[in-house]
């Protein structure tokens, strides 16, 4: 397979942007990984780039972006933060990525069992804040997504050991994160309009592999 150019990037459109995620991510769980010379990519792309993809993910080292999708060297802008949230630097990238670079989707991916999604819940059920230095930051951006969570309502029942209720917020986080990056960026937002662009949510299953999209 080889690595996008502008011509081949200018062909995709949102739509064969996602699907192309998709595939690929239904290839990595069948374990059918396309055939790529990874050094000719290297050398393909060494002049330039043209990715048909954004994908903002977390750090979590079992969510490797470009593996899960069976993507080669120079097809995704890979934004990483623990809790894939944003802020003025991870929005300004995704903008580069896209207005600039001319990208055709935004993934916000999250992920099952997310530490920072974890913790979060810990610290919306504490009975003074948790302790956690700059980490502090991170927390006050996933914890409403916690407090968005309605059911149960029972204290006892709303913490990470309940699955379902972990689950639920892990997917609302990305709802919210979408939401949030839209209302910080006229320029993506503008763009999704214009639909030039598709902005999409996802969740990654440590467990197996798959990604379920929110589309």
């Amino acid at each position: 397979m080889k690595a996008l150019n502008k011509d081949t990037q200018a062909a995709i459109t949102p739509a064969d942007s996602l699907q192309r995620l998709k595939d690929g991510n239904a290839r990595f769980t069948s374990t059918s990984q396309a055939q790529r010379n990874l050094l000719e990519q290297v050398s393909d792309t060494s002049g330039g780039q043209w990715p048909h993809a954004v994908v903002l993910s977390c750090i979590d080292s079992r969510v490797p972006v470009e593996t899960i999708f069976d993507q080669g060297i120079g097809d995704i802008f890979s934004a990483r933060v623990a809790g894939n949230v944003v802020s003025p630097h991870i929005t300004a990238s995704i903008e580069y990525g896209c207005k600039v670079a001319g990208s055709r989707v935004v993934v916000i991916l999250g992920h099952t069992g997310c530490g920072a999604v974890k913790t979060a819940i810990q610290d919306a059920n504490a009975v003074s804040p948790l302790q956690l230095g700059s980490i502090r930051s991170l927390l006050d951006n996933i914890k409403p997504s916690v407090h968005a969570v309605q059911t149960p309502d029972t204290i006892s029942e709303r913490t990470y050991e309940n699955k379902e209720f972990f689950d639920a917020v892990v997917y609302k986080n990305v709802a919210l994160t979408i939401e949030n990056l839209k209302n910080d960026s006229p320029v993506l937002k503008e763009m999704e309009e214009n639909k030039e662009i598709k902005i999409v949510g996802a969740v990654y299953s440590v467990g197996d592999g798959k990604v379920t999209f929110m589309d």
